[in-house]
Order: structure tokens, then C-alpha cells, then sequence
């Protein structure tokens, strides 16, 4: 079947972008759940040690796979894209002692801001929790490190599409009703480049029929993207990224040599108006 990739220029959409040094709190990853705010970059907001740490166990992990879903990165734990319900939460609980294993006896900042979140949404009669099926519950995290290269070392790609599109043994598809948030905590940054580029363009159901990437988000193209303008946010190691993962959003080549990009990445959104539901 032939697919258009033709299609209207993209909507322009304002980004909100909120950046200061410290810690992260639960109140603004609230603002950015509630689409008040687009992205949210707190430096040093973890510290070298761990970073360090986590970076070092990643490494030497014995659950270091290559993905192979078509999006080029080495990864531990698992990941929903583009696998069904049943796969993914045995995957997940396959994984979750090598995930377990990246934080090692260290305090873990995911596990962190996940119990701050959930205290702070009880307090709202909001129930945050992991995901779930028959075949087991979401992972607090997974680890990637991208290897594509060129422009990009992760194509410009939505988070929305495969959450939509999920099947509906998931619980997910209700939370691309809303905003998914997508939560990236950074062990390990290259010297130059692997920076967050996020475009001004929160695509349609429609946008993606165009570009052909309607069940993905994955990749846009260049051309698409042209006139759309963009922020690229500027990452080291110990930061913490949260963005409204429907915007479009990649991440910009990189140094070759040297220390590698990793990220400890979670997905979360509100399923129900009492339920925000967490998974990788």
C-alpha cells in the first residue's frame, strides 16, 4: 500500500520550557502532566557519584541487549514500543533484576521522585502506580544508550503514536487521551552533541497518517520539520529531563570518542482522572 507523505505544513504550537539548577519537584512534574508546562530541565539535579555508578553497572550489565525494533541503541530493561502486552510485561519481569542491579546499594533518583509523585498525588486522591497485566507489572525505569548516527543519534519521533496504538490488552492507550509525559534521568552525557532538540509541533492523528508513522510516531522527516521551529535543550550528566512527550522531539548527533549518552528513561500519564499509570 502506497503511503502520502504529503501534507499540510505543521501546526506550530508554543513550547514552555522551564530550566534552573536543584532538585526536582513533585509539584512541577504535576505542571507538566496538566500541559502547563511543555519541558522541564533541572541541572545537577543527581549527583556525579551516582551517575557514575549507574553508568558503570549499565555497562558491565548482563541484561545489555541491542535493540531491535528498528530504532538503533543498547538497552537494559524493556521497553512497550512496538511489542504487544503479553511480551512486553514478561520482558519487564524477566529484566527487573538487571534493572534493579543499575542502581546497585545506591539511593535510586527514579525510585525517588516516583514515591515523592505518588505521595504528593494521594494527597489529590490521584492513584499513581506501575503498569499491569495478567503477565506482570512495568519496570520503574529502563536504560538506553542511542547509537544511531548522522544528524541524529534518535530520529525526531512523537511518544503519543505508540501509546495510542497500543492494543487494548494495555492499559495504556486512555493515557494518549492526555499528556504522556516521558521522565529522562541522565547518568552519562558525551562531551559534545546528544543534545534534547524539541520542535514547536504537537502532531494530529492526521500528521502521522501523512508521514506515514501513524501506529509509531517514528521517524519525522526532515522536510516535514523544516519551517517548524525548535529548542535544543543542552544536557550533562546528573540533569533531569521531563518533556510532554506528544511534542515532536529527537536527539542531536554526538561525539564518537569518549563518554557515551545514557539515559534512565520512564514513561507516566493520567489514565483516569484518579489514576496516572508509570511505565517504560
Amino acid at each position: 500500500m502506497e503511503t502520502n507523505q504529503v501534507s499540510q505544513t505543521p501546526a506550530i504550537s508554543p513550547l514552555v520550557i522551564r530550566e534552573r539548577t536543584g532538585s526536582i519537584s513533585a509539584a512541577e512534574v504535576i505542571s507538566v502532566l496538566k500541559g502547563e508546562i511543555t519541558a522541564l530541565h533541572i541541572k545537577q539535579a543527581f549527583s556525579t557519584e551516582i551517575a557514575d555508578e549507574i553508568t558503570a553497572n549499565f555497562i558491565r550489565s548482563p541484561g545489555l541487549k541491542e535493540r531491535n525494533d528498528g530504532v538503533p541503541g543498547q538497552y537494559v530493561g524493556a521497553s512497550h514500543y512496538r511489542n504487544d502486552a503479553a511480551t512486553y510485561f514478561a520482558e519487564a519481569e524477566t529484566a527487573r533484576p538487571d534493572v534493579d542491579a543499575l542502581f546497585g546499594n545506591l539511593v535510586d533518583p527514579v525510585r525517588g521522585l516516583f514515591d515523592a509523585l505518588k505521595r504528593q498525588l494521594h494527597k489529590q486522591g490521584i492513584e499513581l502506580r506501575l503498569a499491569r497485566s495478567d503477565s506482570g507489572q512495568a519496570n520503574i525505569c529502563r536504560a538506553v544508550s542511542w547509537s544511531g548516527g548522522g544528524t541524529y543519534v534518535l530520529q525526531p519521533h512523537d511518544d503519543v503514536a505508540q501509546v495510542l496504538c497500543a492494543e487494548n490488552d494495555y492499559e495504556l492507550p486512555a493515557v494518549a487521551q492526555n499528556t504522556v509525559a516521558a521522565l529522562n534521568f541522565y547518568p552519562s552525557m558525551p562531551e559534545e552533541g546528544g543534545n534534547l532538540r524539541l520542535w514547536s509541533h504537537k502532531p494530529t492523528v492526521n500528521d502521522r497518517k501523512s508521514q506515514g508513522v501513524e501506529t509509531t510516531g517514528y521517524p519525522y522527516s526532515a522536510a516535514y520539520l523544516e519551517t517548524v521551529p525548535y529548542r535544543d535543550i543542552q544536557l550533562r550528566a546528573g540533569d533531569i529531563g521531563l518533556i510532554d512527550g506528544g511534542f515532536v522531539h529527537g536527539v542531536t548527533g554526538q561525539s564518537s570518542n569518549g563518554r557515551r549518552r545514557l539515559v534512565l528513561n520512564s514513561f507516566f500519564g493520567f489514565a483516569r482522572p484518579d489514576l496516572v499509570l508509570w511505565w517504560t
